[in-house]
């Protein structure tokens, strides 16, 4: 089994067989984390540069503590006062990052498909840490390695993914995950936020809460994407809390053995009951984000692999 991309862009265009190769290095990579000595070379020389044009907290900070832990040389690039807002284009920054000989390339952006537009224009690995409601490769490889370390399998699981889907890149891309490693996934939610083109995902769909729990093993919540949001998607985060945030009565509905999960930031008391997200024997919510930084290692790691055997000046 190879990984034999390019970029990471996605979760779409990846096969099975390469995301257990790329879970398969992470786990060895959540060993290097918990030992003394962090550090190791897989990116000595290689020069990562992180592109944030939406703000972010655990993902750039996880995206610099991965590439320094393999020895990169990081530098983050202040999108927020940038040339960008001095009107220069996405292509024009991307000419001038190729003058710059960058290696690898992490991205988000607030429109969708920004980060595949500018994979076709720079001569390094790019990888995607979020564009608009489109994909979050990395997140899902981190949700699927968390629940591959906490069930012992990431197959034939019945997986809940709950609350605001329609405007969620997480959901998008863990639904394709979940649905290449044939797993069995419910989207629960009110229907004000489920997508359009809902059936075309090969999903269960509940409105109600406890029918969609029903005997699940994985509980994934999701955050309310206020900033996504043009309308009046919910009447009040009290009425969304009551009828679609997990506490300990909806959760029973689960196995007794279901692990809850959510990308984080964490909205308590509207999502997720405090005392749930805190619940040591069923919250893996801590483990997400070490997680994270596993998974990015590994992502970064294959990617300069791939990139050093391929001749200068000719990426896919």
């Amino acid at each position: 089994m190879t990984f034999t991309q390019a970029h990471l862009l996605g979760i779409e265009h990846l096969h099975p067989s390469e995301i257990t190769v790329l879970l398969d290095l992470a786990d060895q990579y959540v060993d290097l984390g918990r030992a003394k000595h962090k550090h190791s070379d897989a990116l000595a020389g290689l020069t990562q540069v992180n592109m944030f044009f939406e703000n972010s907290t655990r993902t750039q900070a996880s995206f610099e503590l991965a590439g320094k832990r393999l020895g990169a040389d990081v530098m983050n690039m202040s999108m927020q006062a940038s040339s960008i807002k001095k009107g220069e284009t996405l292509i024009d920054t991307a000419m001038t990052l190729n003058a710059m000989h960058p290696d690898l390339l992490v991205v988000r952006h607030p429109h969708s498909g920004a980060v595949d537009l500018l994979a076709q224009k720079v001569n390094c690995a790019v990888l995607n840490a979020g564009d608009g409601r489109h994909e979050h490769p990395t997140q899902a490889l981190l949700d699927a390695l968390t629940i591959r370390r906490a069930k012992g399998r990431l197959h034939r699981l019945s997986i809940a993914i709950c609350g605001d889907i329609a405007h969620s890149r997480v959901a998008r891309s863990n639904i394709m995950l979940l649905g290449k490693m044939e797993n069995r996934v419910r989207l629960i939610g009110p229907p004000t936020l489920m997508p359009s083109e809902i059936s075309e995902f090969g999903c269960e769909v509940f409105e109600d809460m406890r029918e969609g729990l029903k005997d699940v093993d994985v509980v994934m919540m999701l955050r309310l994407q206020k900033e996504r949001m043009d309308g009046g998607f919910i009447p009040s985060e009290r009425e969304y809390y009551h009828r679609y945030g997990l506490d300990a009565e909806k959760l029973s509905y689960a196995r007794p053995d279901a692990i809850v999960m959510h990308p984080g930031p964490m909205n308590r008391g509207v999502e997720i009951d405090g005392d749930i997200a805190d619940d040591i024997n069923r919250s893996v919510i801590q483990e997400q984000v070490e997680m994270g930084v596993a998974v990015r290692m590994a992502a970064m790691d294959l990617l300069a692999r791939n990139l050093r055997a391929t001749p200068k000046g000719v990426m896919a």
